[in-house]
C-alpha cells in the first residue's frame, strides 16, 4: 500500500535516513567521495531539516510503501526563476527515493503527486535542477513532459560544483 502525506516537524529522521542514502546514490561520480560527505553532513542533519520543515515555503512530502517511508519531495510555490517566463511557477526542490523501490513507479506517484499539488495551488509550472550526470533522473523527467531549458551550477560545497540542466514542465 502506498501513501503520501505532507512531513511534519517530527518527520525529519525520514528525511535524513532517505537523504542520507538516496543523494549520494543519485549523485555518484558528480564530485570527489569527500565532497559529497560534507554536502549530505550539511544538509542532511536534524538541525537542518528541522529548520526546513519550519519554513512555511518549504512543503515536504513523505512517501510510504507498505508502512515504510522510501521517498520524499520538497516543494516550493511561486518560485520564480529568471529562465521562466511564465507566472506562478513552483520549484521541485528535492525528490528522492530509496534505490531499492526504484521500479514499481513509486517515484512517478511522488512527481504526479507534486505536479497536481501545484496545480492545485494554482501554479502555471513546474521546474527543477538535476545534475547532467544523472542520466536516470533525466529520463524519468522527460518521460513526465518536462523540457530541459537551461544549466545551472550546484554548489556542493563553498570549491566545488557540479553542472545540473534545469527543467520545466509547463501546465499550460
Amino acid at each position: 500500500m502506498l501513501s503520501i502525506s505532507k512531513a511534519k516537524e517530527k518527520n525529519y529522521q525520514a528525511i535524513v535516513d532517505i537523504g542520507s542514502v538516496s543523494v549520494p546514490e543519485a549523485n555518484e561520480g558528480s564530485c570527489a567521495p569527500e565532497d559529497l560527505k560534507e554536502y549530505i553532513k550539511n544538509n542532511y542533519n536534524e538541525t537542518t531539516i528541522k529548520k526546513e520543515l519550519r519554513d512555511e515555503n518549504n512543503i515536504y512530502h513523505i512517501l510510504k510503501y507498505e508502512g515504510k517511508a522510501v521517498g520524499f519531495s520538497k516543494i516550493i510555490l511561486n518560485a520564480k526563476h529568471p529562465n521562466i517566463n511564465a507566472e506562478n511557477v513552483a520549484k521541485l526542490d528535492k525528490i528522492y527515493l530509496l534505490k531499492e523501490f526504484q521500479g514499481l513507479k513509486l517515484g512517478f506517484e511522488l512527481l504526479n503527486h507534486n505536479i497536481t499539488f501545484a496545480k492545485n495551488h494554482q501554479q502555471s509550472g513546474i521546474w527543477l535542477f538535476t545534475w547532467v550526470g544523472n542520466l536516470q533522473a533525466i529520463k524519468f523527467y522527460e518521460k513526465t513532459g518536462f523540457k530541459r531549458i537551461a544549466s545551472h551550477d550546484f554548489y556542493i560545497t563553498k570549491t566545488t560544483s557540479n553542472l545540473n540542466h534545469q527543467m520545466f514542465l509547463s501546465f499550460e
